[in-house]
């Protein structure tokens, strides 16, 4: 479960990072990133519906343990398993620096327009993650996307397709604390 989770935050993590390199800075607070999948085998979808059944079926004080673990971390899953809060501090936003969830992650701008952003994108950690992403921006508050991921899920290499997009939720992080480098 937490190779899933992981492979989870570096994707979100890369999204809200690449957002930021757009000419809209943005806006400080609680975001929300919400994602589909679609993995050539099929294991991601697998373990991720797994996870949200070991999660569902867990004993209250286990799963608000669990919550608490990852609200730590700077993630909330929400319903399903398919989005990710995240909170981004004003300094954060400002410097355009944000956070990354275990290992570093490597950028490069292949391509950018007003509203468009081509990036291709390297992330150390277990799983290492590579891939390119495009993304649009509507505002400081919302951007969709569409990605393709190469990872690790259970010691086989992994190709996904993913489409995502994030919306900022409110200013107040509430008991999401903003990851750390």
């Amino acid at each position: 479960m937490k190779q899933v989770l992981s492979a989870v935050a570096v994707i979100a993590c890369f999204s809200c990072s690449a957002s930021a390199l757009a000419q809209t800075k943005m806006r400080p607070g609680l975001w929300e990133h919400s994602f589909t999948m679609k993995s050539q085998s099929g294991q991601m979808e697998k373990s991720m519906s797994d996870m949200q059944s070991q999660m569902a079926s867990m004993p209250p004080e286990q799963r608000k343990m669990m919550e608490d673990m990852m609200a730590k971390q700077g993630m909330s899953m929400g319903a399903g398993g398919r989005s990710v809060k995240m909170c981004i501090t004003k300094e954060q936003a400002e410097r355009d620096e944000l956070p990354q969830q275990e290992g570093r992650c490597t950028q490069q701008v292949l391509q950018r327009t007003a509203t468009t952003m081509k990036v291709k994108f390297s992330c150390t950690g277990n799983p290492p993650t590579s891939g390119e992403s495009e993304i649009t921006f509507a505002s400081p508050t919302a951007y969709t996307g569409k990605s393709t991921v190469n990872t690790t899920v259970q010691g086989k290499p992994e190709r996904m397709n993913m489409e995502q997009s994030g919306k900022w939720l409110t200013a107040d992080c509430g008991s999401i604390k903003p990851m750390r480098h």
